[in-house]
């Protein structure tokens, strides 16, 4: 008979223990069973057996498939495992107040709870350091594909990457469902089922020579009332048998501690190189790598659009979902409420029934649909106090609230009880530090924002929301997430109208003129030509020239950050606005916007060089057709004139300045624009600025929704960058 690699390693440490054993205990089962099958047949058995063993691990334990996520066929754990990261379980929770938590997001500038450098180690380094070791996290980090890993690796001997020679004994915790149960009994059950010959000896054998490496998955997943007893037996069977190795796991928020030997630490969530790392081993199919799709999918998630999709993906179940998902259609869905909610439910129940866990007696009564309801009072009351941290004290007043006030949920339940079970079964609230009063939030800001809009649908806040937060980037996801849950046969038609009117409002509002007089220049300048691209994005090109214009103009001024920025960010949004509109003539704008920004720095800098790119950008502008008033080739002809009178004037600063302000003064004749207007003030800036930004939101929540009239929509796009916007107020 042929053994494969792993059943030799495996059967050559077992037939070792036995022989070790029976020479230690002459008169022993062992002893008398190698006695009865001496030599080769003796080996055979114990190979035999260890290769049942062997494949009885991998098929349970060596494939990863979990159905809620969409996964038709199972995939092999060494080829998608990806090395995971521990650190102190102490990382975990920071000891500040709420206010400093909110301030450390902030800093942080990143879609993730993480605001320091904690300690990580790679997860099999700790394993192989640590005889005793507690593996704690939330829902979905991969707790138990962790545990699974190590024992394979266990089992490839000097092969594989642990390092202890030891037999891995797989044990789900969840079998500790009466208290007949033992640790040792569901040992000996496995060595029994794959042939071992005498498996209470064996595996005594095995547990006095210290060569088990015993994996105890999933503490939280133990029966409530078998819990104790549980804590006990492992309690007694590690201190019974302390020179083997163990590995436990448990959710962080029902580990309660009790195992004094375990050395504690936490899941980390995945970084970019994991996520990177995952995707690509995902997408590992031929077709998929001729394709090149994993570099796709994870181009796809690092766009700023999508960056509340890549939070996700710090999870590793989530981000089995998002694979999956991308999987189907090579895209994310534009309606990304339709995604966040089913990686909600996910989380609120279908992982509970994949794991198979007895669900708390809390949720008998408190059924999903009013569990989402009340995750959507908390995540809205939060959001709109611009909190993402909120006490316990906090968040059980809100519990206990929404009890009381809703006739059909259960009153008698106790609003800690409700907390502490969907922290533990679910993971969606987490604590996240200690001020005296424990600190929570939601496991994901993109739950929390998908919660809020779901929140503000559900209580037709529409209004509401627009009049209040159009123009504040915060807000911006929810925006996207309620356009996406919008329901009716005109989906988001009454948003998109409402968010028009409001936008009209940003030009009546300001104090100067000159906002509302910039927009209708860039209406009647833009008038005349074919239709070779749409008329409103011309007019938002349009408006990019005078703003790089200013810019230039602005270099000529006393120079202050503040506008510097400004009038950056300016740029910034009405690039948006023109790229969601005509990606064609956002593609064409390319040269344009490359020569306006170096006509920024040369003018500065070198005349020469500033006038030869005033010269190129006065050819691109002329190529482009946006601008019908205009006539670049006189405006060609006069920079030109102005090539003598470099070399011919000094470079003292009045002279410098003259020049410059002769550049800047036929472009405004070309264009037909009072150089006045290009003298923006910083609140002038701000007011463009907002209006560009919530034009280009109303086209995105456009793209998101489910639904919108193609009536509607035609009307709302011809009105986009008008003058229209104010007359018809």
């Amino acid at each position: 008979m042929v053994f494969d690699p792993l059943s030799i390693g495996v059967g050559s440490l077992a037939l070792e223990t036995i022989k070790t054993a029976a020479q230690e205990e002459s008169g022993g089962t062992l002893a008398k069973w190698l006695n009865k099958d001496i030599g080769k047949a003796a080996k055979q058995v114990i190979f035999r057996a260890s290769g049942q063993y062997v494949r009885n691990y991998e098929k349970r334990h060596g494939n990863l498939k979990v159905t809620c996520i969409r996964m038709d066929e199972p995939m092999r754990l060494d080829e998608i495992y990806t090395a995971v990261q521990l650190l102190d379980r102490s990382d975990l929770r920071y000891f500040k107040s709420m206010n400093s938590l909110e301030d450390l997001y902030r800093e942080s500038g990143k879609r993730g709870f993480r605001f320091e450098d904690s300690c990580k180690q790679q997860g099999i380094t700790v394993a192989n350091d640590e005889q005793y070791l507690m593996v704690l996290g939330g829902p979905g980090v991969g707790k138990s594909t962790f545990l699974r890993k190590v024992g394979l690796e266990a089992l490839k001997g000097k092969e594989g990457d642990y390092q202890p020679s030891c037999i891995p004994v797989f044990l789900a915790l969840q079998r500790f469902n009466s208290s007949d149960v033992s640790v040792k009994s569901l040992i000996i059950k496995e060595f029994e089922t794959c042939g071992f010959p005498e498996p209470e000896a064996f595996t005594n054998a095995h547990l006095k020579q210290g060569k088990l490496l015993v994996l105890l998955d999933g503490l939280d997943e133990v029966p409530p009332e078998q819990l104790d007893h549980a804590i006990h037996q492992i309690q007694d069977f590690v201190d019974s048998h302390d020179n083997n190795r163990f590995i436990a796991s448990c959710r962080v928020a029902a580990y309660k501690g009790g195992f004094p030997r375990f050395k504690d630490v936490a899941m980390a969530a995945f970084e970019n190189d994991q996520i990177k790392d995952f995707v690509h081993k995902w997408f590992r199919s031929i077709k998929d790598r001729e394709a090149d799709t994993a570099k796709q999918c994870w181009e796809l998630m690092n766009r700023p659009e999508y960056a509340s999709v890549k939070e996700l993906a710090q999870t590793p179940l989530l981000l089995t979902l998002l694979c999956a998902v991308y999987d189907k259609s090579l895209d994310f869905p534009k309606n990304r409420a339709s995604l966040y909610g089913e990686a909600l439910d996910v989380l609120l129940k279908e992982w509970a029934a994949e794991k198979r866990i007895k669900r708390d007696p809390i949720y008998r009564e408190l059924s999903i649909e009013l569990e989402r309801e009340l995750l959507a009072g908390i995540a809205a009351n939060s959001f709109l106090k611009n909190q993402l941290f909120f006490s316990k004290r906090g968040v059980t007043n809100r519990i206990k609230t929404f009890l009381v006030s809703n006739l059909n949920a259960p009153q008698h339940l106790n609003s800690e009880k409700v907390l502490e079970a969907i922290e533990i079964q679910q993971g969606i609230l987490v604590e996240r530090g200690r001020d005296g009063d424990p600190i929570y939030s939601f496991s994901h800001l993109t739950f929390q924002e998908y919660l809020t809009a779901q929140y503000i649908v559900d209580n037709h806040h529409i209004k509401w929301l627009v009049s209040n937060h159009l123009t504040d980037e915060r807000w911006r996801e929810v925006f996207l997430l309620v356009a996406g849950l919008m329901p009716g046969r005109r989906g988001a038609d009454s948003l998109l109208l409402l968010m028009e009117r409001q936008i009209r409002t940003l030009l009546d509002d300001s104090e100067s003129d000159k906002p509302c007089q910039l927009v209708q220049w860039a209406e009647q300048a833009t008038q005349g030509f074919a239709r070779e691209s749409k008329t409103t994005a011309k007019r938002v090109a349009a408006i990019y020239i005078i703003f790089a214009l200013a810019r230039a103009l602005h270099l000529t001024r006393t120079r202050t950050l503040d506008l510097d920025l400004d009038l950056d960010r300016a740029l910034a949004r009405t690039l948006a606005l023109d790229r969601a509109l005509d990606r064609d003539l956002d593609r064409a704008l390319d040269l344009d916007r490359a020569l306006a920004r170096a006509l920024n720095r040369a003018l500065a800098l070198d005349l020469d060089r500033a006038l030869d790119l005033s010269l190129d950008l006065s050819r691109t502008l002329g190529q482009l057709k946006i601008l019908y008033v205009a006539n670049f080739r006189l405006l060609i002809r006069k920079l030109e004139d102005l090539k003598p009178r470099i070399s011919n004037q000094n470079n003292s600063s009045d002279t410098r300045l003259q020049f410059i302000n002769s550049i800047l003064r036929y472009f405004c004749e070309t264009l037909q624009i009072s150089p006045d207007l290009l003298r923006l003030s910083h609140a002038e800036i701000i007011t463009l600025s907002h209006y560009f930004y919530a034009n280009e939101l109303m086209i995105q929540c456009k793209n998101s929704a489910i639904r919108v009239s193609p009536k509607t929509w035609s009307e709302i796009e011809e009105r986009i960058v008008t003058i229209g916007d104010r007359k018809n107020k």
